[in-house]
């Protein structure tokens, strides 16, 4: 079984101005993908057992970050930027890294969230909702 180190990771955003955004080094978890899909039930008198169909995909991405304000390229103007974007925005997620299985699609920022703690340094929180599939494909 293969294993791979977190750190190779990387995670692409395009931003509100259709730039692609490598945001990795400010990330410190993804979670969410490929994500789930709704099962509709099916079942009908006389079944023994629930019955069900493949629905639709329902993919919330979050992540969690450093916060950092740098212009253009940083994450807090890359999210800022895209809570009033009505488009929906590229992202790819490669777990390996740039090679290998990546996950991608278009989404719409959900949310964005800056928070402070005493002693600790600024994060942020950002949920990313898929707008269609995830599509499973290699870099």
């Amino acid at each position: 079984m293969a294993k791979f180190n977190s750190k190779a990771s990387v995670f692409n955003l395009t931003d509100s101005g259709g730039a692609s955004r490598s945001m990795e080094e400010y990330i410190v978890s993804v979670d969410g993908l490929p994500g789930e899909r709704e099962l509709n039930e099916v079942t009908v008198l006389g079944d023994s057992g629930r019955n069900h169909i493949g629905g639709l995909e329902n993919v919330t991405i979050t992540l969690e970050l450093v916060y950092d304000d740098t212009a253009t390229s940083g994450p807090d103007v890359v999210l800022s930027g895209l809570r009033s974007d009505d488009t929906a925005r590229a992202f790819d997620y490669g777990p390996k890294g740039g090679s290998g299985r990546k996950y991608s699609g278009t989404m719409k920022l959900r949310s964005y969230t800056v928070m402070s703690r005493v002693g600790e340094i600024v994060s942020a929180r950002a949920e990313l909702l898929v707008q269609g599939t995830v599509t499973v494909g290699t870099y």
